[in-house]
């Protein structure tokens, strides 16, 4: 994981510049989040409100009905747990690189490490993550479930996934993030490099639950293989302080799929720029983006973008945005993008209230109006995403029953 010297200086001069869009944070004004953290065997042992904390971010802490766990607390590992090793591989990205000579071939391949100042502070700490691999033909029954968690006040955490799902395997991750009790400022960098082999399947579901003074930076790129299935899930329902995440999905295999939801409400105090991008390089592709955001007084910019390169691709891109309350600002930009002859792409974008005559319709059938803003609410939310825990739909409907009570 050494860079050599000519990538260091490119990476080195990326660190020093500014962010090219979007709010930018000083890395300065953050130290480096610990290396050294105690280590849990026993989640049950987790005290109530951590316990709380990682249910919120549909991490079961009882570790029923999951394939494997972990969770890294800062810059390090605190716990990794799996319950059959020959179904899936799950641990470290430092230890994985030790394991397996051939991960070299993987890492910092799909991610740029001087994209821009995130990705080389990233590189640059040799930031550790987790490595998931479910091996050729394997078919998991249950999901792997992993959190980052930000645990010290105003640090920077870095992180570097990767994810492997060989040639006709089947994986299912739920990742959360989020910050223990009492910690309000920081910055998030996590690196995720994903790659989906020959008829694979992986679907990703992502739900952030932080602090209300987080800086958020994801950098994302999935490689999808020919036959191969993504299907990505993205939740951010709680006040924060900015997300930026723009996952790329390069479809690189004749009839891969893929489909990116996003779900995000964007609270007063709170900038979120976020998005999805599908690069069609193989004949047959096909892909759908799905953004259903609302803000209640904080801003959001809904982008998407398709670039299509291969005959015979088909994408849909769909932006729906609703304006709930005073001084939010919802933006939508699109994106079709098409350099060959046989192609098709489409997208939809819309933003705006709820209409009157909605509420009107549900409260003449007996609903209050808080009720029939929190029901229409929660259809327009709902994108289908499974498997999450019964604790974190509680804590999302009460989201959205407050979400109703602002409205009004």
């Amino acid at each position: 994981m050494q860079a050599d010297e000519d990538m260091r200086k490119k990476v080195e001069e990326a660190l020093k510049k500014t962010a090219a869009y979007g709010e930018d944070f000083d890395l300065d004004e953050y130290g480096i989040a610990p290396h050294d953290v105690e280590s849990t065997d026993n989640l049950s042992e987790l005290s109530e409100e951590d316990q709380r904390t990682l249910l919120n971010v549909g991490f079961t802490p009882s570790e029923e009905n999951r394939a494997g766990s972990f969770i890294m607390l800062d810059n390090a590992v605190s716990h990794t747990s799996m319950r059959d090793k020959d179904v899936v591989e799950l641990m470290s990205l430092k230890d994985a690189m030790k394991v397996h000579d051939w991960l070299k071939d993987y890492s910092w391949k799909l991610v740029k490490p001087d994209a821009d100042k995130y990705t080389a502070m990233s590189y640059l700490q040799e930031a550790d993550g987790y490595f998931i691999r479910a091996p050729k033909g394997k078919k998991l029954k249950m999901p792997v479930q992993t959190c980052l968690l930000l645990g010290s006040k105003q640090v920077s955490q870095t992180v570097h996934n990767i994810i492997i799902v060989e040639e006709g395997a089947e994986l299912d991750v739920i990742t959360g993030c989020s910050t223990k009790h009492g910690i309000e400022k920081g910055l998030h960098l996590g690196i995720s490099e994903i790659y989906v082999k020959k008829g694979a399947t992986l679907k990703f579901t992502m739900i952030h639950n932080w602090a209300e003074q987080i800086g958020v930076r994801p950098r994302t790129v999935v490689h999808v293989e020919e036959d191969g299935t993504y299907i990505n899930n993205y939740v951010t329902l709680k006040p924060v302080k900015s997300i930026q995440a723009y996952p790329t999905v390069v479809l690189k295999g004749k009839g891969a799929f893929a489909r990116l939801n996003t779900i995000a409400v964007a609270h007063p105090g709170s900038e979120l720029d976020l998005g999805s991008r599908v690069i069609f390089d193989a004949e047959d592709t096909k892909a759908e983006l799905i953004s259903r955001t609302i803000t209640t007084g904080g801003k959001v910019i809904a982008r998407g973008e398709m670039i299509g390169n291969a005959d015979r691709a088909k994408g849909h891109l769909e932006c729906h945005g609703l304006v709930l309350g005073k001084g939010g600002m919802q933006r939508a930009i699109p994106i079709l993008e098409a350099n060959v002859e046989d192609i098709e792409l489409s997208h939809e974008a819309a933003v705006g209230r709820i209409a009157r005559e909605q509420i009107e319709y549900l409260m003449a059938r007996g609903l209050t109006e808080e009720d029939a803003v929190g029901m229409i609410v929660r259809g327009f939310l709902d994108v289908g995403i499974q498997g999450i825990p019964d604790e974190l739909k509680a804590d999302i409907d009460a989201t959205i029953a407050k979400i109703g009570e602002s409205a009004i």
